[in-house]
């Protein structure tokens, strides 16, 4: 139960703080069981982040588990300040900003080229939020390269886990047989249309990635693919006071060179977490009209500015190679789809967002949970990354209109992904240039003249 009930209609109580709302547990609104067991599970994938740290940055263990926690405290404050999306990371971003990190010694440089990069997403977000001016940046770039940038995301995720020697050749049973449970209870048709005759189906649903997850997990120990869990008991210890050495305060900041290269890739980002943005709102958009009860009042511009602190936060005191995006698209979907059932099913969008990664912050200091987890981190995020591989194919060629756009946008992506986010956009520029615009002095494009004329035929 909560302190302030709300009233039908109405829109969740908060405390005004300037352009944020406050919201707390059990105050706000009330805890979500349903959420909280989810994030129990699912904070599996925050973890997975460790070995892209301790491989990219050269981090301790230890040192990984405490930029991890500093990742929670992000997860939880877009709840807490009146965004209702459940956060993640820019995931499409990860091979992207891999191949951008692969350019740098693991250590202080790799630290130092982290903080340029992240510090510049984090620029661009204050700025764009507190200008207002997000929407028309990402409306100016054209939709051939918003297309090329989301399917080389897409590329680049996928050939991490495929390629000779990565994650699928070395576990192949269980990443192989975990990722075709996930697409089958997310995406396939013939799922969808069992969800609608059993009631046990829609209720598997409900867990999005959790029993892919799980099955990868045990069939992996089984098979001999992960090592049997070594389970501890007691908290977590991560080492906060040892995380100074791998700071930019201690290894020191970047030079101007390296913020520059690092431009390219931020941009990238910036335009990835964008389409987030708008995946989040059709989602809110969704639920504010099933449900009567509550009103959802989602402001772009609030979620620019959480967006942005988040990111700072992570620059100076764990930079991290996901940076902290906007939407954890299955999870926030997930949460949608639970939320249409109900006040009974959810109280509030925000009861729900809140309850998870709040759950999945404690989840953290859980010492039986996380050295259960610790042998198969990989398979989290391998899981995670072939998802987001597949969303991204799937949305990116989505948005493209004609075989004009289709072509730009397959050889810009596979540029980007086999190159980098410089050449990639470069590539994508010249195409676009030579190939789309009628007239190198105007910006009309093919699908505009293909509108305007058929137009003219009616």
């Amino acid at each position: 139960m909560q302190v302030y009930k709300r009233a039908h209609g109405a829109e969740q109580p908060h405390w005004p703080c300037g352009p944020f709302k406050i919201r707390l547990p059990f105050i706000h609104y009330r805890w979500e069981a349903a959420e909280m067991l989810q994030a129990l599970i699912m904070f599996v994938v925050s973890l997975g982040m460790i070995p892209l740290l301790q491989t990219y940055l050269g981090l301790p263990y230890e040192v990984a588990l405490a930029y991890v926690v500093v990742c929670g405290v992000g997860f939880m404050l877009p709840a807490l300040l009146g965004v209702p999306f459940v956060p993640g990371w820019i995931t499409p971003g990860i091979p992207v900003v891999l191949l951008f990190l692969g350019n740098f010694e693991p250590g202080p440089e790799a630290i130092q080229a982290l903080f340029a990069l992240q510090f510049l997403v984090f620029l661009i977000f204050l700025f764009l939020g507190l200008t207002r001016l997000g929407t028309v940046l990402v409306r100016l770039i054209p939709n051939s390269m918003k297309g090329g940038i989301i399917i080389g995301a897409g590329i680049a995720a996928l050939i991490g886990e495929i390629d000779a020697g990565g994650r699928l050749a070395n576990t192949p049973v269980s990443l192989v047989l975990g990722s075709l449970i996930c697409l089958y209870l997310m995406f396939s048709v013939s799922f969808q249309g069992l969800t609608q005759r059993f009631p046990l189906a829609r209720k598997v649903v409900n867990y999005g990635m959790v029993p892919g997850i799980l099955i990868a997990i045990f069939v992996g120990i089984a098979t001999g693919e992960y090592a049997m869990p070594d389970i501890k008991f007691g908290i977590t210890a991560p080492a906060f006071g040892e995380m100074w050495n791998y700071l930019p305060f201690k290894v020191g900041f970047p030079d101007a060179q390296v913020f520059m290269l690092a431009v390219p890739t931020a941009v990238i980002a910036y335009v990835i977490a964008f389409g987030d943005i708008i995946v989040g709102q059709s989602l809110m958009q969704r639920a504010d009209e099933l449900r009567t009860d509550e009103v959802i009042e989602n402001n772009i511009d609030r979620v620019h500015l959480v967006t942005a602190i988040r990111n700072a936060l992570h620059a100076f005191f764990a930079p991290y190679p996901g940076l902290a995006g906007p939407l954890w698209t299955a999870v926030a979907a997930t949460m949608a789809e639970r939320y249409k059932y109900g006040r009974q099913a959810m109280d509030s969008i925000y009861s729900g967002a809140g309850t998870f990664w709040i759950s999945g912050f404690l989840a953290l200091f859980i010492l039986p949970l996380v050295s259960f987890f610790q042998p198969v981190l990989p398979i989290a995020l391998s899981l995670t990354l072939i998802l987001t591989g597949y969303i991204c194919l799937m949305v990116g060629f989505e948005q493209l209109q004609n075989n004009t756009e289709r072509g730009i946008a397959g050889t810009m992506g596979v540029v980007l992904a086999v190159y980098g986010a410089g050449w990639g956009l470069a590539a994508g520029a010249v195409l676009y240039i030579l190939v789309e615009r009628t007239h190198l002095l105007k910006f009309r494009s093919v699908s505009d003249v293909k509108t305007t004329s058929q137009e003219g035929a009616q």
